[in-house]
């Protein structure tokens, strides 16, 4: 068993409680599905949101989830580089798992997938079902 970082990041449409947490909620949704993770195998999350989004904090879209009351989570802000995308929320989860860094699919939607195409949850997906 190792302990393994899952990235993923999305955008949202605007600095609004709801679009924070849903978008958020889907992401990790999503990232746990790819990923087939439990609750228990998650080690801590640290979630972070560029400075446009202050309505809320990203981690409470975590805490709706069934088993995710004990999971250590953080919330900070991401370093504003200039020109970098806007609205975004990214998410690095520490797991632990017997999967191989090859085996790891990270999620990157909306505006994030241009962050890392290689990467996108679409070809996580398609990898996924070859395999």
């Amino acid at each position: 068993m190792a302990v393994r970082g899952v990235r993923g990041a999305t955008t949202v449409s605007a600095n609004s409680e709801d679009e924070i947490l849903n978008g958020t909620e889907e992401l990790i949704r999503q990232m746990i599905e790819v990923n087939e993770i439990q609750a228990d195998d998650v080690a801590s999350v640290v979630i972070t949101a560029t400075h446009d989004l202050d309505a809320a904090f990203p981690a409470r879209a975590a805490r709706r989830l069934p088993g995710w009351d004990l999971v250590p989570l953080m919330c900070s802000t991401e370093i504003p580089v200039p020109g970098s995308l806007s609205k975004c929320v990214r998410v690095m989860m520490l797991i632990n798992t017997d999967k191989s860094i090859h085996e790891v699919h990270h999620v990157f939607l909306g505006g994030a997938a241009a962050l890392r195409p290689d990467l996108t949850k679409e070809k996580a997906t398609v990898d996924r079902i070859e395999k």
